[in-house]
């Protein structure tokens, strides 16, 4: 395979710039390459401007970007309501006969519950909370534009200032191990890498599971955690007990379970996770959490 640099177009433009834009973006002009973000706010623009970045403020609601740029990163979320994604629609529909390289990033929820299965990118889609039908829309979408995309179908994102530290603190139980359904997770470290192997490197029109590989389960993940940032264990409750106290979207993450496997990335996308595993992963998110400031700059 080819090296990055010598794969990726001079200029690109992440729409949703945020955590996992930010890194992307940082990557990119590490390669020498052009990157301009698209957040919403004043806010995200100054802090996109502080990081030495051109940014462009829109309403996605409203407005599609205006771009010519060769590549393009989707990392804005669907509308919190409906069926659907309007805004990656509005879009694409400013973008036929002039189509760029687009990596959207998807969730792996579009495959709904599989009853804890491996299950590769063929497994049919079967969402069944609204939020995970919104990214199906969004995919159907990129399948009826035609043009030069790669879908990145992601599950839990962890990594500095990802854990859920204030979950914890408050000591909301999590559901009992025997009970507890599989769930996958990635580094946002190694997000970022591995969306631009996809942009580099993906075969038009495919998608990809993005996964450390190794799932466990979010009682695992929480009671993790927690030893990790010196808290006390969550309080473990039944799956019928959950069902009771949870609120609807903690209990949404209940009712899917599904370990994915991550063979095509490793293949095609030519990418090794950098954190394989929790084991790898977690310890440098807890130091990061309690580092002197001084040192937290300049490790970023």
């Amino acid at each position: 395979m080819l090296p990055l640099e010598d794969s990726l177009p001079a200029r690109a433009l992440i729409i949703g710039c945020g955590d996992v834009g930010l890194r992307v973006a940082s990557r990119l002009r590490a390669l020498g390459r052009e990157v301009t973000g698209v957040v919403r706010s004043d806010q995200s623009a100054a802090a996109l401007a502080a990081a030495g970045l051109a940014a462009q403020r829109l309403d996605l609601d409203i407005d599609a970007p205006a771009t010519d740029a060769p590549l393009v990163f989707w990392f804005a979320p669907p509308p919190g309501e409906g069926d659907g994604d309007p805004r990656l629609r509005r879009f694409l529909a400013t973008r036929r006969g002039a189509s760029p390289r687009l990596v959207y990033i998807s969730t792996s929820g579009v495959y709904g519950d599989c009853q804890g299965r491996w299950i590769d990118e063929d497994e049919p889609l079967q969402p069944l909370s609204a939020r995970a039908r919104r990214r199906l829309d969004a995919e159907r979408a990129l399948a009826e534009w035609g043009g030069d995309h790669v879908i990145l179908r992601v599950p839990g994102i962890y990594g500095p200032g990802r854990l859920p530290v204030a979950r914890l603190r408050q000591n909301l139980p999590v559901v009992r191990p025997e009970e507890s359904p599989y769930t996958n997770r990635i580094h946002a470290d190694d997000l970022a890498d591995a969306a631009l192997c996809a942009a580099a490197r993906g075969r038009p029109g495919a998608a990809y599971n993005i996964s450390d590989g190794h799932p466990t389960t979010m009682c695992d993940y929480f009671s993790r955690c927690a030893a990790l940032l010196g808290l006390p264990p969550p309080p473990q409750v039944t799956m019928a007990e959950a069902r009771r106290v949870f609120t609807p979207a903690m209990w949404s993450f209940m009712e899917e379970s599904k370990r994915l496997s991550n063979r095509r990335m490793v293949e095609q996308l030519g990418f090794a996770p950098r954190y394989p595993d929790l084991a790898h992963g977690l310890p440098g998110c807890v130091a990061a959490l309690t580092a002197p400031p001084a040192m937290v700059a300049s490790a970023s």
